[in-house]
């Protein structure tokens, strides 16, 4: 992931507010829509504000920073909080490295989530893991870091890859993870990368309800081109999304989605803005 560009104080000045369109699930629980800004990661690298701003005018109403928000200094976290609030969007989590949870790093985290209005300081990948006791590992880490946010109203989380979802000796990553951890520990779904691998996203909910508070809604599509693997777009590949939004309702305890693309035949932006829509369609 590249680091995003400094944040400009003057191009927060600028910023003008967006009223996100409110979509409704089908149960009629308002569930909203968000993006991963790691999908619009050149543009972020260009000019933050200005994408965060566009991305707000689209519709969308949460947003999840990646990794590089760390290295932000506490005028640069509430320079983003100023811009969130004058957009009248969130931030409800961050994507973080190891060492935003480990003891001499937490802190940090803590303050700058705090600040933005996060409430989810989520590992987005744990690394090079060896075998299943090393899964335990990863599990400790996060049950330490639970521990240590569960008093300040907050939680961490894990978001998978296609790791997670493979076995190692016999037993998937991601169930040891799940075993392992106390059940306010947030198992954020890529539903992608478990599509690719040959998982049941719809399964995995289901077995572990309350637990799949948030969704990347990530396209998987079989086969080689412009529009397969994860350059399709949302609704274009093998992801079961209308069984799979209506069991994350029903079961998961879901509290917002937030799409991600790794890229697409479309600059990023408009690759953005046709996700959201298909995602409207969807949703009716």
């Amino acid at each position: 992931m590249r680091s995003q560009s400094p944040i400009s104080r003057r191009g927060f000045l600028t910023a003008t507010a967006a009223a996100p369109l409110a979509l409704a699930s089908p149960a009629g629980k308002h569930i909203p829509i968000g993006l991963e800004l790691y999908s619009v990661r050149d543009e972020m690298a260009k000019d933050m504000p200005a994408t965060v701003r566009a991305v707000a005018k689209m519709g969308y109403e949460v947003v999840e920073f990646f990794a590089s928000y760390y290295t932000w200094t506490p005028d640069q976290a509430k320079d983003v909080r100023k811009l969130l609030d004058d957009l009248g969007i969130k931030c409800n989590s961050t994507h973080n490295g190891p060492n935003a949870l480990r003891p001499d790093g937490i802190a940090k985290a803590i303050d700058i989530n705090k600040t933005i209005g996060a409430k989810y300081i989520v590992l987005a990948s744990a690394g090079a893991v060896k075998g299943l006791d090393g899964w335990k590992g990863v599990a400790e880490t996060l049950t330490q870091a639970a521990e240590k946010l569960r008093p300040l109203g907050m939680r961490t989380g894990y978001h998978n890859h296609q790791a997670e979802f493979t076995p190692v000796e016999g037993k998937r990553p991601i169930e040891v993870l799940a075993a392992n951890t106390p059940k306010d520990v947030m198992l954020q779904l890529d539903v992608g990368t478990c599509v690719e691998v040959g998982s049941d996203p719809v399964a995995w909910i289901n077995a572990n309800p309350g637990r799949i508070n948030s969704l990347h809604l990530k396209e998987w599509a079989e086969g080689t081109g412009p529009d397969k693997g994860y350059k399709s777009l949302f609704g274009e590949g093998d992801a079961p999304w209308k069984k799979l939004l209506d069991a994350a309702e029903a079961k998961g305890g879901v509290e917002f989605y937030l799409i991600e693309q790794e890229g697409s035949r479309f600059p990023s932006l408009e690759t953005a803005e046709k996700c959201l829509a298909a995602y409207k369609k969807l949703r009716g």
